[in-house]
């Protein structure tokens, strides 16, 4: 599928961004607007299927999300980097997208969700209720969090819902859940920068063997999952050396 993108600024590095789950290309803006004083980047973003601008489909496969960026964003780019779920499509799309470098924050390459023995058959049983109560304890969390949030920034992510496939989301976690990245060498250099919430989707061991077999992992402290939100400055900061 051919995703809607949006490329803005005439800089030398051309960095493509591919958002979490619920987002889409236009809740980027504060790191974009970031990146774009400073007059180095081209930005590139994609809507994913059923997210923002880019058509709804039957089906959200993780390999289909990732064939469709490979489909839409340009070979050879500067970076790409991926936030959340847009880190597991990435790690599915960067070897046929050959990036100088492609950049992870807090990529879904695990989840923190039971998927064996009788704790597994339970949770899964009825997915729609038992992932209802968690994203309903992590969006109590984040309610202080995203209320200090700019009001362009509110409205930006609420429009981004309202756009959002939400019957995507089940899949999206049962497969991310079931079939975690495996732990191997990167296709392209790598960076990994971590909030304080990345045990949720990607655990302390899964990061310590990718730094093993050449991953770069990078943290920042005090900091929440949608890091590019909460702080942009500290993110642009942190990457400044590889975007």
């Amino acid at each position: 599928m051919q995703l809607h993108t949006a490329t803005s600024g005439s800089g030398e590095h051309h960095v493509g961004l591919i958002h979490g789950l619920g987002a889409d290309g236009t809740t980027w803006k504060p790191l974009i607007d970031l990146m774009l004083t400073t007059g180095r980047y081209t930005v590139t973003t994609v809507d994913l299927r059923g997210h923002g601008r880019s058509d709804r489909a039957s089906s959200y496969t993780l390999g289909e999300l990732a064939d469709d960026v490979v489909e839409s964003l340009p070979q050879g780019l500067h970076s790409v980097v991926g936030h959340s779920l847009g880190g597991a499509v990435l790690v599915r799309a960067v070897e046929r997208l050959r990036p100088a470098r492609a950049i992870y924050l807090d990529p879904g390459f695990g989840l923190a969700l039971p998927t064996t023995g009788l704790a597994g058959r339970a949770f899964w049983a009825v997915p729609a209720l038992t992932l209802g109560v968690v994203g309903l304890r992590q969006s109590r969390r984040s309610a202080a969090q995203r209320a200090a949030y700019p009001e362009s920034i509110r409205a930006s992510m609420a429009r981004s819902q309202k756009l959002f496939d939400s019957k995507m989301a089940i899949g999206v976690f049962r497969e991310i859940a079931f079939h975690p990245v495996a732990i191997a060498a990167p296709a392209v250099p790598s960076t990994i920068v971590l909030s304080d919430e990345s045990p949720a989707v990607l655990s302390d061991a899964m990061a310590a063997g990718l730094e093993h077999d050449g991953w770069e992992t990078r943290r920042i402290s005090g900091i929440h999952h949608d890091m590019h939100l909460e702080d942009p400055e500290r993110v642009l900061g942190v990457l400044a050396d590889v975007l």
